[in-house]
């Protein structure tokens, strides 16, 4: 008896110290699941506050998704701006490329865009090259602001927006303007001229030239078909 009572007595310790080990195990447990759930959420909100700006723009009517310029369609602009000056607007600016290479080349220009993150990649941009006085960015609908102030336009854009955009732009800009279509053509305009191919073609409309097509008129009868490149600037 007195023997049992001696090891039952030496198990105590041995019982308690696992007991104890095991409530500590499992407290580090619940601490560590606490700790990943807040990094969980805190990952999760910090997606949805990334997102949102992207997300929301495909939620209005007209949607215009964000897809950079690849560096022939920039300088296709640059060839369908050949020889003009003054103020430009690029409607859906994205990262302000655009707008950056016409500010490099004299041009007072502004992008318009609704993505508060890339408005403000545009303008850090502008800053780093030393252009903000003449590269300026706003985060506007375009449908609400006002093109008269411009005489040359670029517009990457979305088939079921153009329409609408083409009675705008028929209605603010001056007889002077130039409108540079890329991606998308505008469907009742005849371009009076045609930039690149592909994807990277951009299409050239003249206000004071503006041709409507119809039902009779063929593009090939109405439109200068002349391409150019790039390196006939």
């Amino acid at each position: 008896m007195k023997m049992s009572n001696s090891m039952d007595a030496a198990a105590s310790p041995n019982v308690g110290e696992q007991n104890y080990g095991n409530k500590k195990q499992a407290k580090s447990k619940g601490k560590a699941g606490l700790i990943l759930v807040g990094v969980s959420g805190a990952l999760v909100a910090g997606l949805y506050a990334i997102a949102t700006p992207f997300v929301l723009p495909a939620l209005r009517k007209v949607c215009l998704p964000f897809v950079p310029a690849t560096t022939q369609q920039v300088e296709n602009v640059l060839t369908a701006l050949r020889g003009r000056t003054g103020t430009l607007i690029d409607i859906g600016s994205g990262d302000g490329r655009i707008v950056l290479t016409a500010a490099k080349h004299g041009f007072t220009s502004v992008g318009v865009e609704l993505n508060p993150w890339l408005i403000w990649y545009s303008k850090l941009s502008a800053r780093f090259h030393g252009l903000s006085h003449l590269a300026t960015y706003h985060r506007r609908d375009l449908w609400k602001m006002p093109m008269k102030p411009f005489n040359n336009v670029v517009i990457f854009g979305v088939p079921q927006m153009m329409p609408t955009l083409a009675e705008k732009l028929s209605l603010e800009l001056d007889s002077s303007a130039r409108i540079v279509a890329c991606r998308f053509p505008f469907e009742d305009w005849v371009p009076g001229h045609v930039i690149g191919e592909g994807v990277d073609t951009v299409w050239v409309y003249d206000k004071d030239s503006l041709v409507l097509k119809t039902d009779n008129i063929e593009d090939t009868e109405t439109c200068d078909k002349q391409v150019y490149s790039a390196d006939d600037r």
